[in-house]
Formats: C-alpha cells, sequence, structure tokens
C-alpha cells in the first residue's frame, strides 16, 4: 500500500478505463480534466508521440500548481507499420484500422506523465499485440456493436474483438487497456520518496 502522505492524488482523464483502474489501487484520488490538443509533431515515432502527449495534457496543470498535488496525465497509442493509430474518427476510420491490424503484431504504447512539486517525471510501457486474421463480418460486427471509438487502434483488448481475435501478447496487459498499472506503482512510489 503507498502512502501519499500529506499529497492528493489527480487523475487528469476522462477514460473510465484509467478511473478503474485507480479504484482498484486503493489510494484517495480526484478527477481533474482539461481540454488539450492532442496533436503532435510530425517527426516523432512510437514511444516519443505518447510521451509528448502525455506531457502536454500536464500543462494547464503546471501552468496552476496546487500545493500538495501529485497530477497524473497518461496517453495511449498504438504503433503498426511506422504509423501512429490514435483513435477513430467514424466507423469507416475504426474498420480500416482494423483490417490493418489483422493477421498482424502492433505496439500498444501507453506513456504516463506525473507532476509533483514543479517536478515532471515522464516514462511508457511497450507491449506487443498479435491478432490473427479477422474476417471483415468479425470486424465490422465489433465496429457496428461494440465501443472501438474512443480506443487507440480502434480496439479494446478487453471487449469481443480482443477476446476471440488477440492470439498471443507479449508486456503488461494493463498497459494495453491504456494505463501500465504495475509501472505506474513503482514510478510513483520513487516520487514520494524524492
Amino acid at each position: 500500500m503507498i502512502d501519499l502522505k500529506d499529497y492528493q492524488l489527480v487523475l487528469a482523464s476522462g477514460s473510465p478505463r484509467r478511473k478503474a483502474f485507480f479504484d482498484t489501487l486503493g489510494i484517495p484520488f480526484t478527477i481533474k480534466t482539461h481540454t488539450v490538443d492532442e496533436s503532435f509533431p510530425s517527426n516523432l515515432k512510437g514511444a516519443a508521440i505518447a510521451e509528448y502527449i502525455a506531457q502536454k495534457k500536464l500543462v494547464p496543470f503546471a501552468q496552476n500548481p496546487t500545493p500538495n498535488e501529485i497530477v497524473v496525465t497518461a496517453d495511449t497509442i498504438v504503433w503498426h507499420q511506422e504509423q501512429c493509430l490514435g483513435k477513430p474518427k467514424d466507423t469507416d476510420d475504426a474498420i480500416r484500422m482494423l483490417q490493418s491490424l489483422s493477421g498482424s503484431t502492433n505496439e500498444v504504447i501507453s506513456a504516463v506523465a506525473l507532476l509533483k512539486d514543479g517536478k515532471t517525471t515522464v516514462f511508457h510501457c511497450l507491449t506487443q499485440v498479435e491478432f490473427r486474421t479477422l474476417k471483415i463480418e468479425e470486424i465490422q460486427h465489433y465496429v457496428r456493436t461494440q465501443a472501438p471509438m474512443d480506443k487507440a487502434g480502434s480496439y479494446g483488448i478487453q471487449d469481443w474483438i480482443g477476446e476471440v481475435g488477440i492470439t498471443h501478447i507479449k508486456g503488461s496487459y494493463t498497459n494495453v487497456v491504456g494505463f501500465p498499472l504495475s509501472t505506474f506503482i513503482t514510478v510513483l512510489a520513487n516520487c514520494l520518496k524524492e
């Protein structure tokens, strides 16, 4: 159990999945969000993209810091064939992404940024995810009946498509869901010692 001592933990995310992970920690926290432009420089690749966006989400908090708060932001991307797959723009985009992931391995990268006493700590976690070859009917069914629109790469490993389509992962499961919980606990504990 992590003792926050005199600090208040703030999750700067509207993601229900990240909130659920924080609930499991057994640590009191609050949620505060700001609307942030999630664009990034075109020269960035892979983990650098996720880390850039996670740090960008900290900017509003760093401009108006609250004493004794530890603010946590996160961003998850899917990196595949030298391309960043974020959240789909529409159903056609979701279908296109899933067709590109079918029968191949992608990398899910989650970056987390923490702001404590004016100091920023950033880390990322990478998990390889392998899909079997998906039928177009399966992809269309998932896009029509599930919720791919708020997920990087248009899929959730915890959803139907993950249960029937993912054959292997190498790395953290919670990272693929959207937050590398185990690594975060270690990093948070280290931050509290500083």
